[in-house]
């Protein structure tokens, strides 16, 4: 990953980190288990399913490689 890329990373990650902030309810921010839990149900319902398209797409684009090299 390049500087660049590191750094867009990380300025989409805080925007990201303030919209779930912003989205989660101040009595699930009252105790470090609340909030464990809170963003542990932030992930699985707004991250990990993009996360889930990375992972089809890699296995897409590896599957094509697989068959390709097959082939020759």
């Amino acid at each position: 990953m390049t500087l660049e890329q590191k750094q867009a990373l990380q300025e989409h990650i805080q925007a990201i980190t303030k919209i779930l902030y912003e989205d989660t309810s101040p009595e699930r921010l009252t105790s470090l288990a609340k909030i464990e839990e809170a963003v542990r149900s932030q992930m699985q319902k707004h991250i990990m399913p993009e996360v889930g398209f990375f992972i089809e797409t890699a296995i897409v684009v590896q599957g094509g490689i697989a068959s390709t090299k097959s082939n020759i």
